[in-house]
């Protein structure tokens, strides 16, 4: 009784063993993808009111513990049943994140800036309607990152037994959301943090010089996460048509890859970006016939 006993405990030290080594490998695999997760989730968690970013960041994690609820088993199952079944839904997830991208540098450099009395107007009347919208965009962000996260994990576990499959996903999973989100929220407090440490130093000494760095830090770390998290949507997107498309892979030998990759995304984005406006001149044509 007691031998059987420990050879559970010898098994499912075995199996964390295991666990242990393939999710290292699993979470340095995707790396690269984590990086650009955080660059764009910070960009899209950042320019709220100071009392609304903790609710507003919090809002967006749970729906990046969603995400990760859904994928998990659905990319498990159509792994086993359906694999093509997740190029596709890679592919289709790489144009939203292109069109995403290309909206970005579209908007920026031909839309009208607008006046401080209509910006006023819009943030008076709009805020709670922009706030709700932002969250939904960066949920639906983060659902296809974490597509491509979970995708790129199980990849490293394929020739592993189904249990080691699940735990080792699992745990790079919630890993992401975490360690994603964690430094977000870190991000996003920095001039509360700077605030403080003047306040608590009156003003004086190395306290208050590093919370007066911290404040003024702030909006150029928002700014830079902005053009940080555009580029990094157009590489991903790029990323996913390379690696998912065999007509892309190797298409433009004489570049380098990341290069590739970018002007695939900003081609895809364009297309993408077209095909929405087309899409909707003809809903309102409908609508107006």
């Amino acid at each position: 009784m007691a031998s059987g006993f420990f050879a559970i405990l010898d098994d499912i030290g075995a199996l964390m063993d295991d666990v242990a080594v393939t999710s290292k490998i699993a979470t340095r695999k995707t790396a690269g993808i984590l990086g650009d997760d955080l660059a764009v989730n910070a960009e899209k968690a950042t320019g709220f009111l100071a009392n609304r970013e903790i609710p507003v960041l919090w809002a967006i994690t749970k729906g990046s513990f969603i995400n990760k609820l859904i994928i998990v088993p659905v990319a498990l199952l159509l792994n086993a049943f359906f694999p093509i079944a997740i190029q596709v839904i890679l592919v289709l997830g790489g144009f939203y994140l292109a069109y995403e991208g290309v909206e970005k540098i579209v908007e920026y450099l031909f839309h009208r800036r607008k006046s401080g009395q209509e910006v006023v107007q819009e943030a008076i009347l709009d805020a709670a309607a922009a706030e709700k919208a932002k969250v939904r965009s960066a949920i639906t962000t983060d659902f296809i990152l974490s597509v491509e996260i979970v995708i790129i994990a199980l990849g490293t576990v394929l020739n592993r037994s189904t249990t080691i499959q699940v735990v080792t996903v699992s745990i790079v999973a919630i890993m992401a959301t975490v360690g994603v989100y964690g430094i977000v929220a870190l991000i996003v407090r920095m001039d509360d943090a700077g605030y403080h440490l003047i306040k608590q130093s009156d003003n004086k000494g190395f306290r208050a010089k590093l919370g007066t760095i911290l404040v003024k830090a702030l909006p150029i770390v928002i700014k830079t996460l902005g053009v940080i998290g555009t580029i990094a949507l157009i590489l991903v997107a790029g990323g996913i048509f390379v690696h998912n498309i065999d007509f892309f892979h190797g298409l433009l030998p004489s570049l380098p890859g990341i290069l590739t990759e970018v002007l695939i995304g900003l081609l895809a984005g364009l297309v993408a970006l077209l095909a929405v406006f087309i899409g909707k001149k003809m809903l309102s044509s409908f609508q107006r016939n």
